[in-house]
């Protein structure tokens, strides 16, 4: 088994979103710039023309702005070359397992956590809780094990219906609770897709979290 921690990445879809808007202003400024031009010229004084040093210095402007428009043009391109390249490479982790902090689909398999408990605690329990938000099974967990094994299991034994189960571990010192958080679990990449809000990860049972809330990566089991 292989796993490999992974560091979350900032999206760029809002400098891709303001790379297009300023490109679509410098275009419609290029067109007002050559439609004011043109009209100058068919309507300029034929005894008192405009000074060639004046129209030097428009065509320079006009090539500035003409120039800006095919750089925004390039860097566009480039950026959906971008895009292309991180799926090709995130196409990669269909079939891995992902871990997150995310709902887990359970349909009968063991689920791999990954609890964090507090460093000042004596004990630590983990909580179990269905799709409604109804704690459905407490257990312990080993404060220096890395992993722990949920068997999809209620607090009576019996094995839970299979369906969308969230966990949080509570860590305690004594009988004070000193923290509650949510714990990382294991699931099957299934599809990775592109959309407005970025890159979404797909996992087993059609859990959907972003590219950037996976903190590690494994074979499958």
């Amino acid at each position: 088994m292989e796993t490999s921690a992974l560091t979350p990445t900032a999206s760029t879809d809002g400098s891709r979103t303001s790379t297009r808007t300023s490109r679509s202003g410098i275009s419609s400024d290029y067109n007002t710039f050559l439609r004011m031009l043109t009209t100058q010229m068919k309507n300029q004084d034929p005894l008192n023309p405009i000074d060639s040093a004046d129209y030097a210095v428009q065509l320079a402007t006009f090539s500035s702005v003409e120039q800006q428009t095919k750089t925004n043009q390039l860097i566009e391109q480039m950026l959906g070359a971008f895009d292309i390249l991180g799926m090709s490479e995130l196409a990669g982790w269909v079939g891995r397992e992902a871990r997150a902090a995310a709902p887990v689909a359970f349909a009968g398999t063991p689920v791999t956590l990954v609890p964090e408990p507090d460093k000042r605690a004596d004990h630590a329990v983990l909580a179990v809780r269905d799709a409604k938000g109804v704690v459905v099974a407490r257990e312990d967990v080993v404060l220096t094990a890395d992993s722990h094994i949920w068997n999809g299991e209620s607090a009576t034994g019996e094995t839970l219906p299979h369906g969308r189960y969230t966990f949080r571990l509570e860590s305690y010192a004594g009988e004070t609770l000193l923290s509650e958080k949510p714990v990382e679990a294991f699931a099957r990449i299934q599809e990775v897709r592109n959309g407005p809000r970025g890159t979404r990860i797909i996992l087993a049972g059609g859990v959907e979290i972003g590219a950037s809330e996976v903190t590690a990566l494994r074979t499958g089991q």
